[in-house]
């Protein structure tokens, strides 16, 4: 259902591992006054909390206290953290990911944010939110008033997590790398619940052979051409 004119205005944006769509995600939020909700960090934000409060991330009861408690205060140091980045807080995240009350708190959480965008750093007001994940325009915010699906070829993607990881001083091999990409796309796309896919009114856009200017240049056309952003 759409919301009326005086809800905050919402960009859900999907896509695969490396896609570019976290960076696009927080351009967007940026350029137009909203608040940014990175959803795949929700997870590791939850195990990174328990983590640092010595409690077990294979403990289901805890770890749904601990989603229910999140605040968007909290989220926002947390996203910030070099930890939340780490190989323990993914194992953690892992955990803490198929219980079924973890994931329940935090769906309640991404529609809150949605419908309720906290202030922006300084204490302004903001204008909508940006959400990035894997099911946001399917699942989480299946009324937003526009939806992208931001993909790439799996090689790309392979490349980018590579730079990526070798930024942060990992030792990591082009062929595992490319091997771990094509795994998590098959999970993301083939598992039973919120699968992996393009909303039926997303606009794909396909970051192969674009740069990050160029990505956002097409968003934002893509986004400013939705009646519901005219003036935005």
């Amino acid at each position: 259902m759409t919301p009326p004119p005086s809800a905050p205005l919402v960009i859900a944006i999907d896509g695969p591992a490396a896609s570019g769509k976290g960076t696009l995600a927080r351009r967007l939020a940026a350029a137009l006054g909203f608040a940014h909700l990175d959803t795949g960090g929700l997870y590791r934000a939850v195990g990174l909390t328990l983590r640092r409060a010595g409690q077990d991330p294979a403990d289901a009861g805890l770890a749904a206290r601990a989603a229910a408690a999140l605040t968007p205060g909290d989220i926002a140091g947390l996203m910030a953290d070099p930890e939340l980045r780490t190989e323990a807080t993914a194992q953690a995240a892992s955990l803490v990911s198929v219980v079924p009350a973890v994931r329940q708190a935090l769906l309640d959480f991404q529609r809150d944010f949605a419908a309720r965008p906290p202030a922006l750093a300084g204490g302004t007001r903001a204008r909508g939110a940006v959400l990035d994940g894997r099911d946001i325009g399917t699942v989480v915010c299946p009324g937003a008033q526009a939806k992208l699906y931001v993909t790439a070829t799996v090689e790309v993607r392979a490349e980018r997590r590579l730079k990526e990881l070798q930024g942060r001083g990992a030792v990591a091999i082009y062929a595992d790398v490319l091997k771990d990409m094509k795994d998590r796309d098959a999970r993301d796309s083939q598992r039973a619940v919120a699968p992996l896919k393009p909303a039926a009114d997303a606009y794909l856009l396909d970051t192969s052979s674009l740069d990050a200017d160029q990505a956002f240049d097409a968003a934002m056309t893509f986004v400013r051409a939705k009646p519901a952003f005219n003036g935005r």
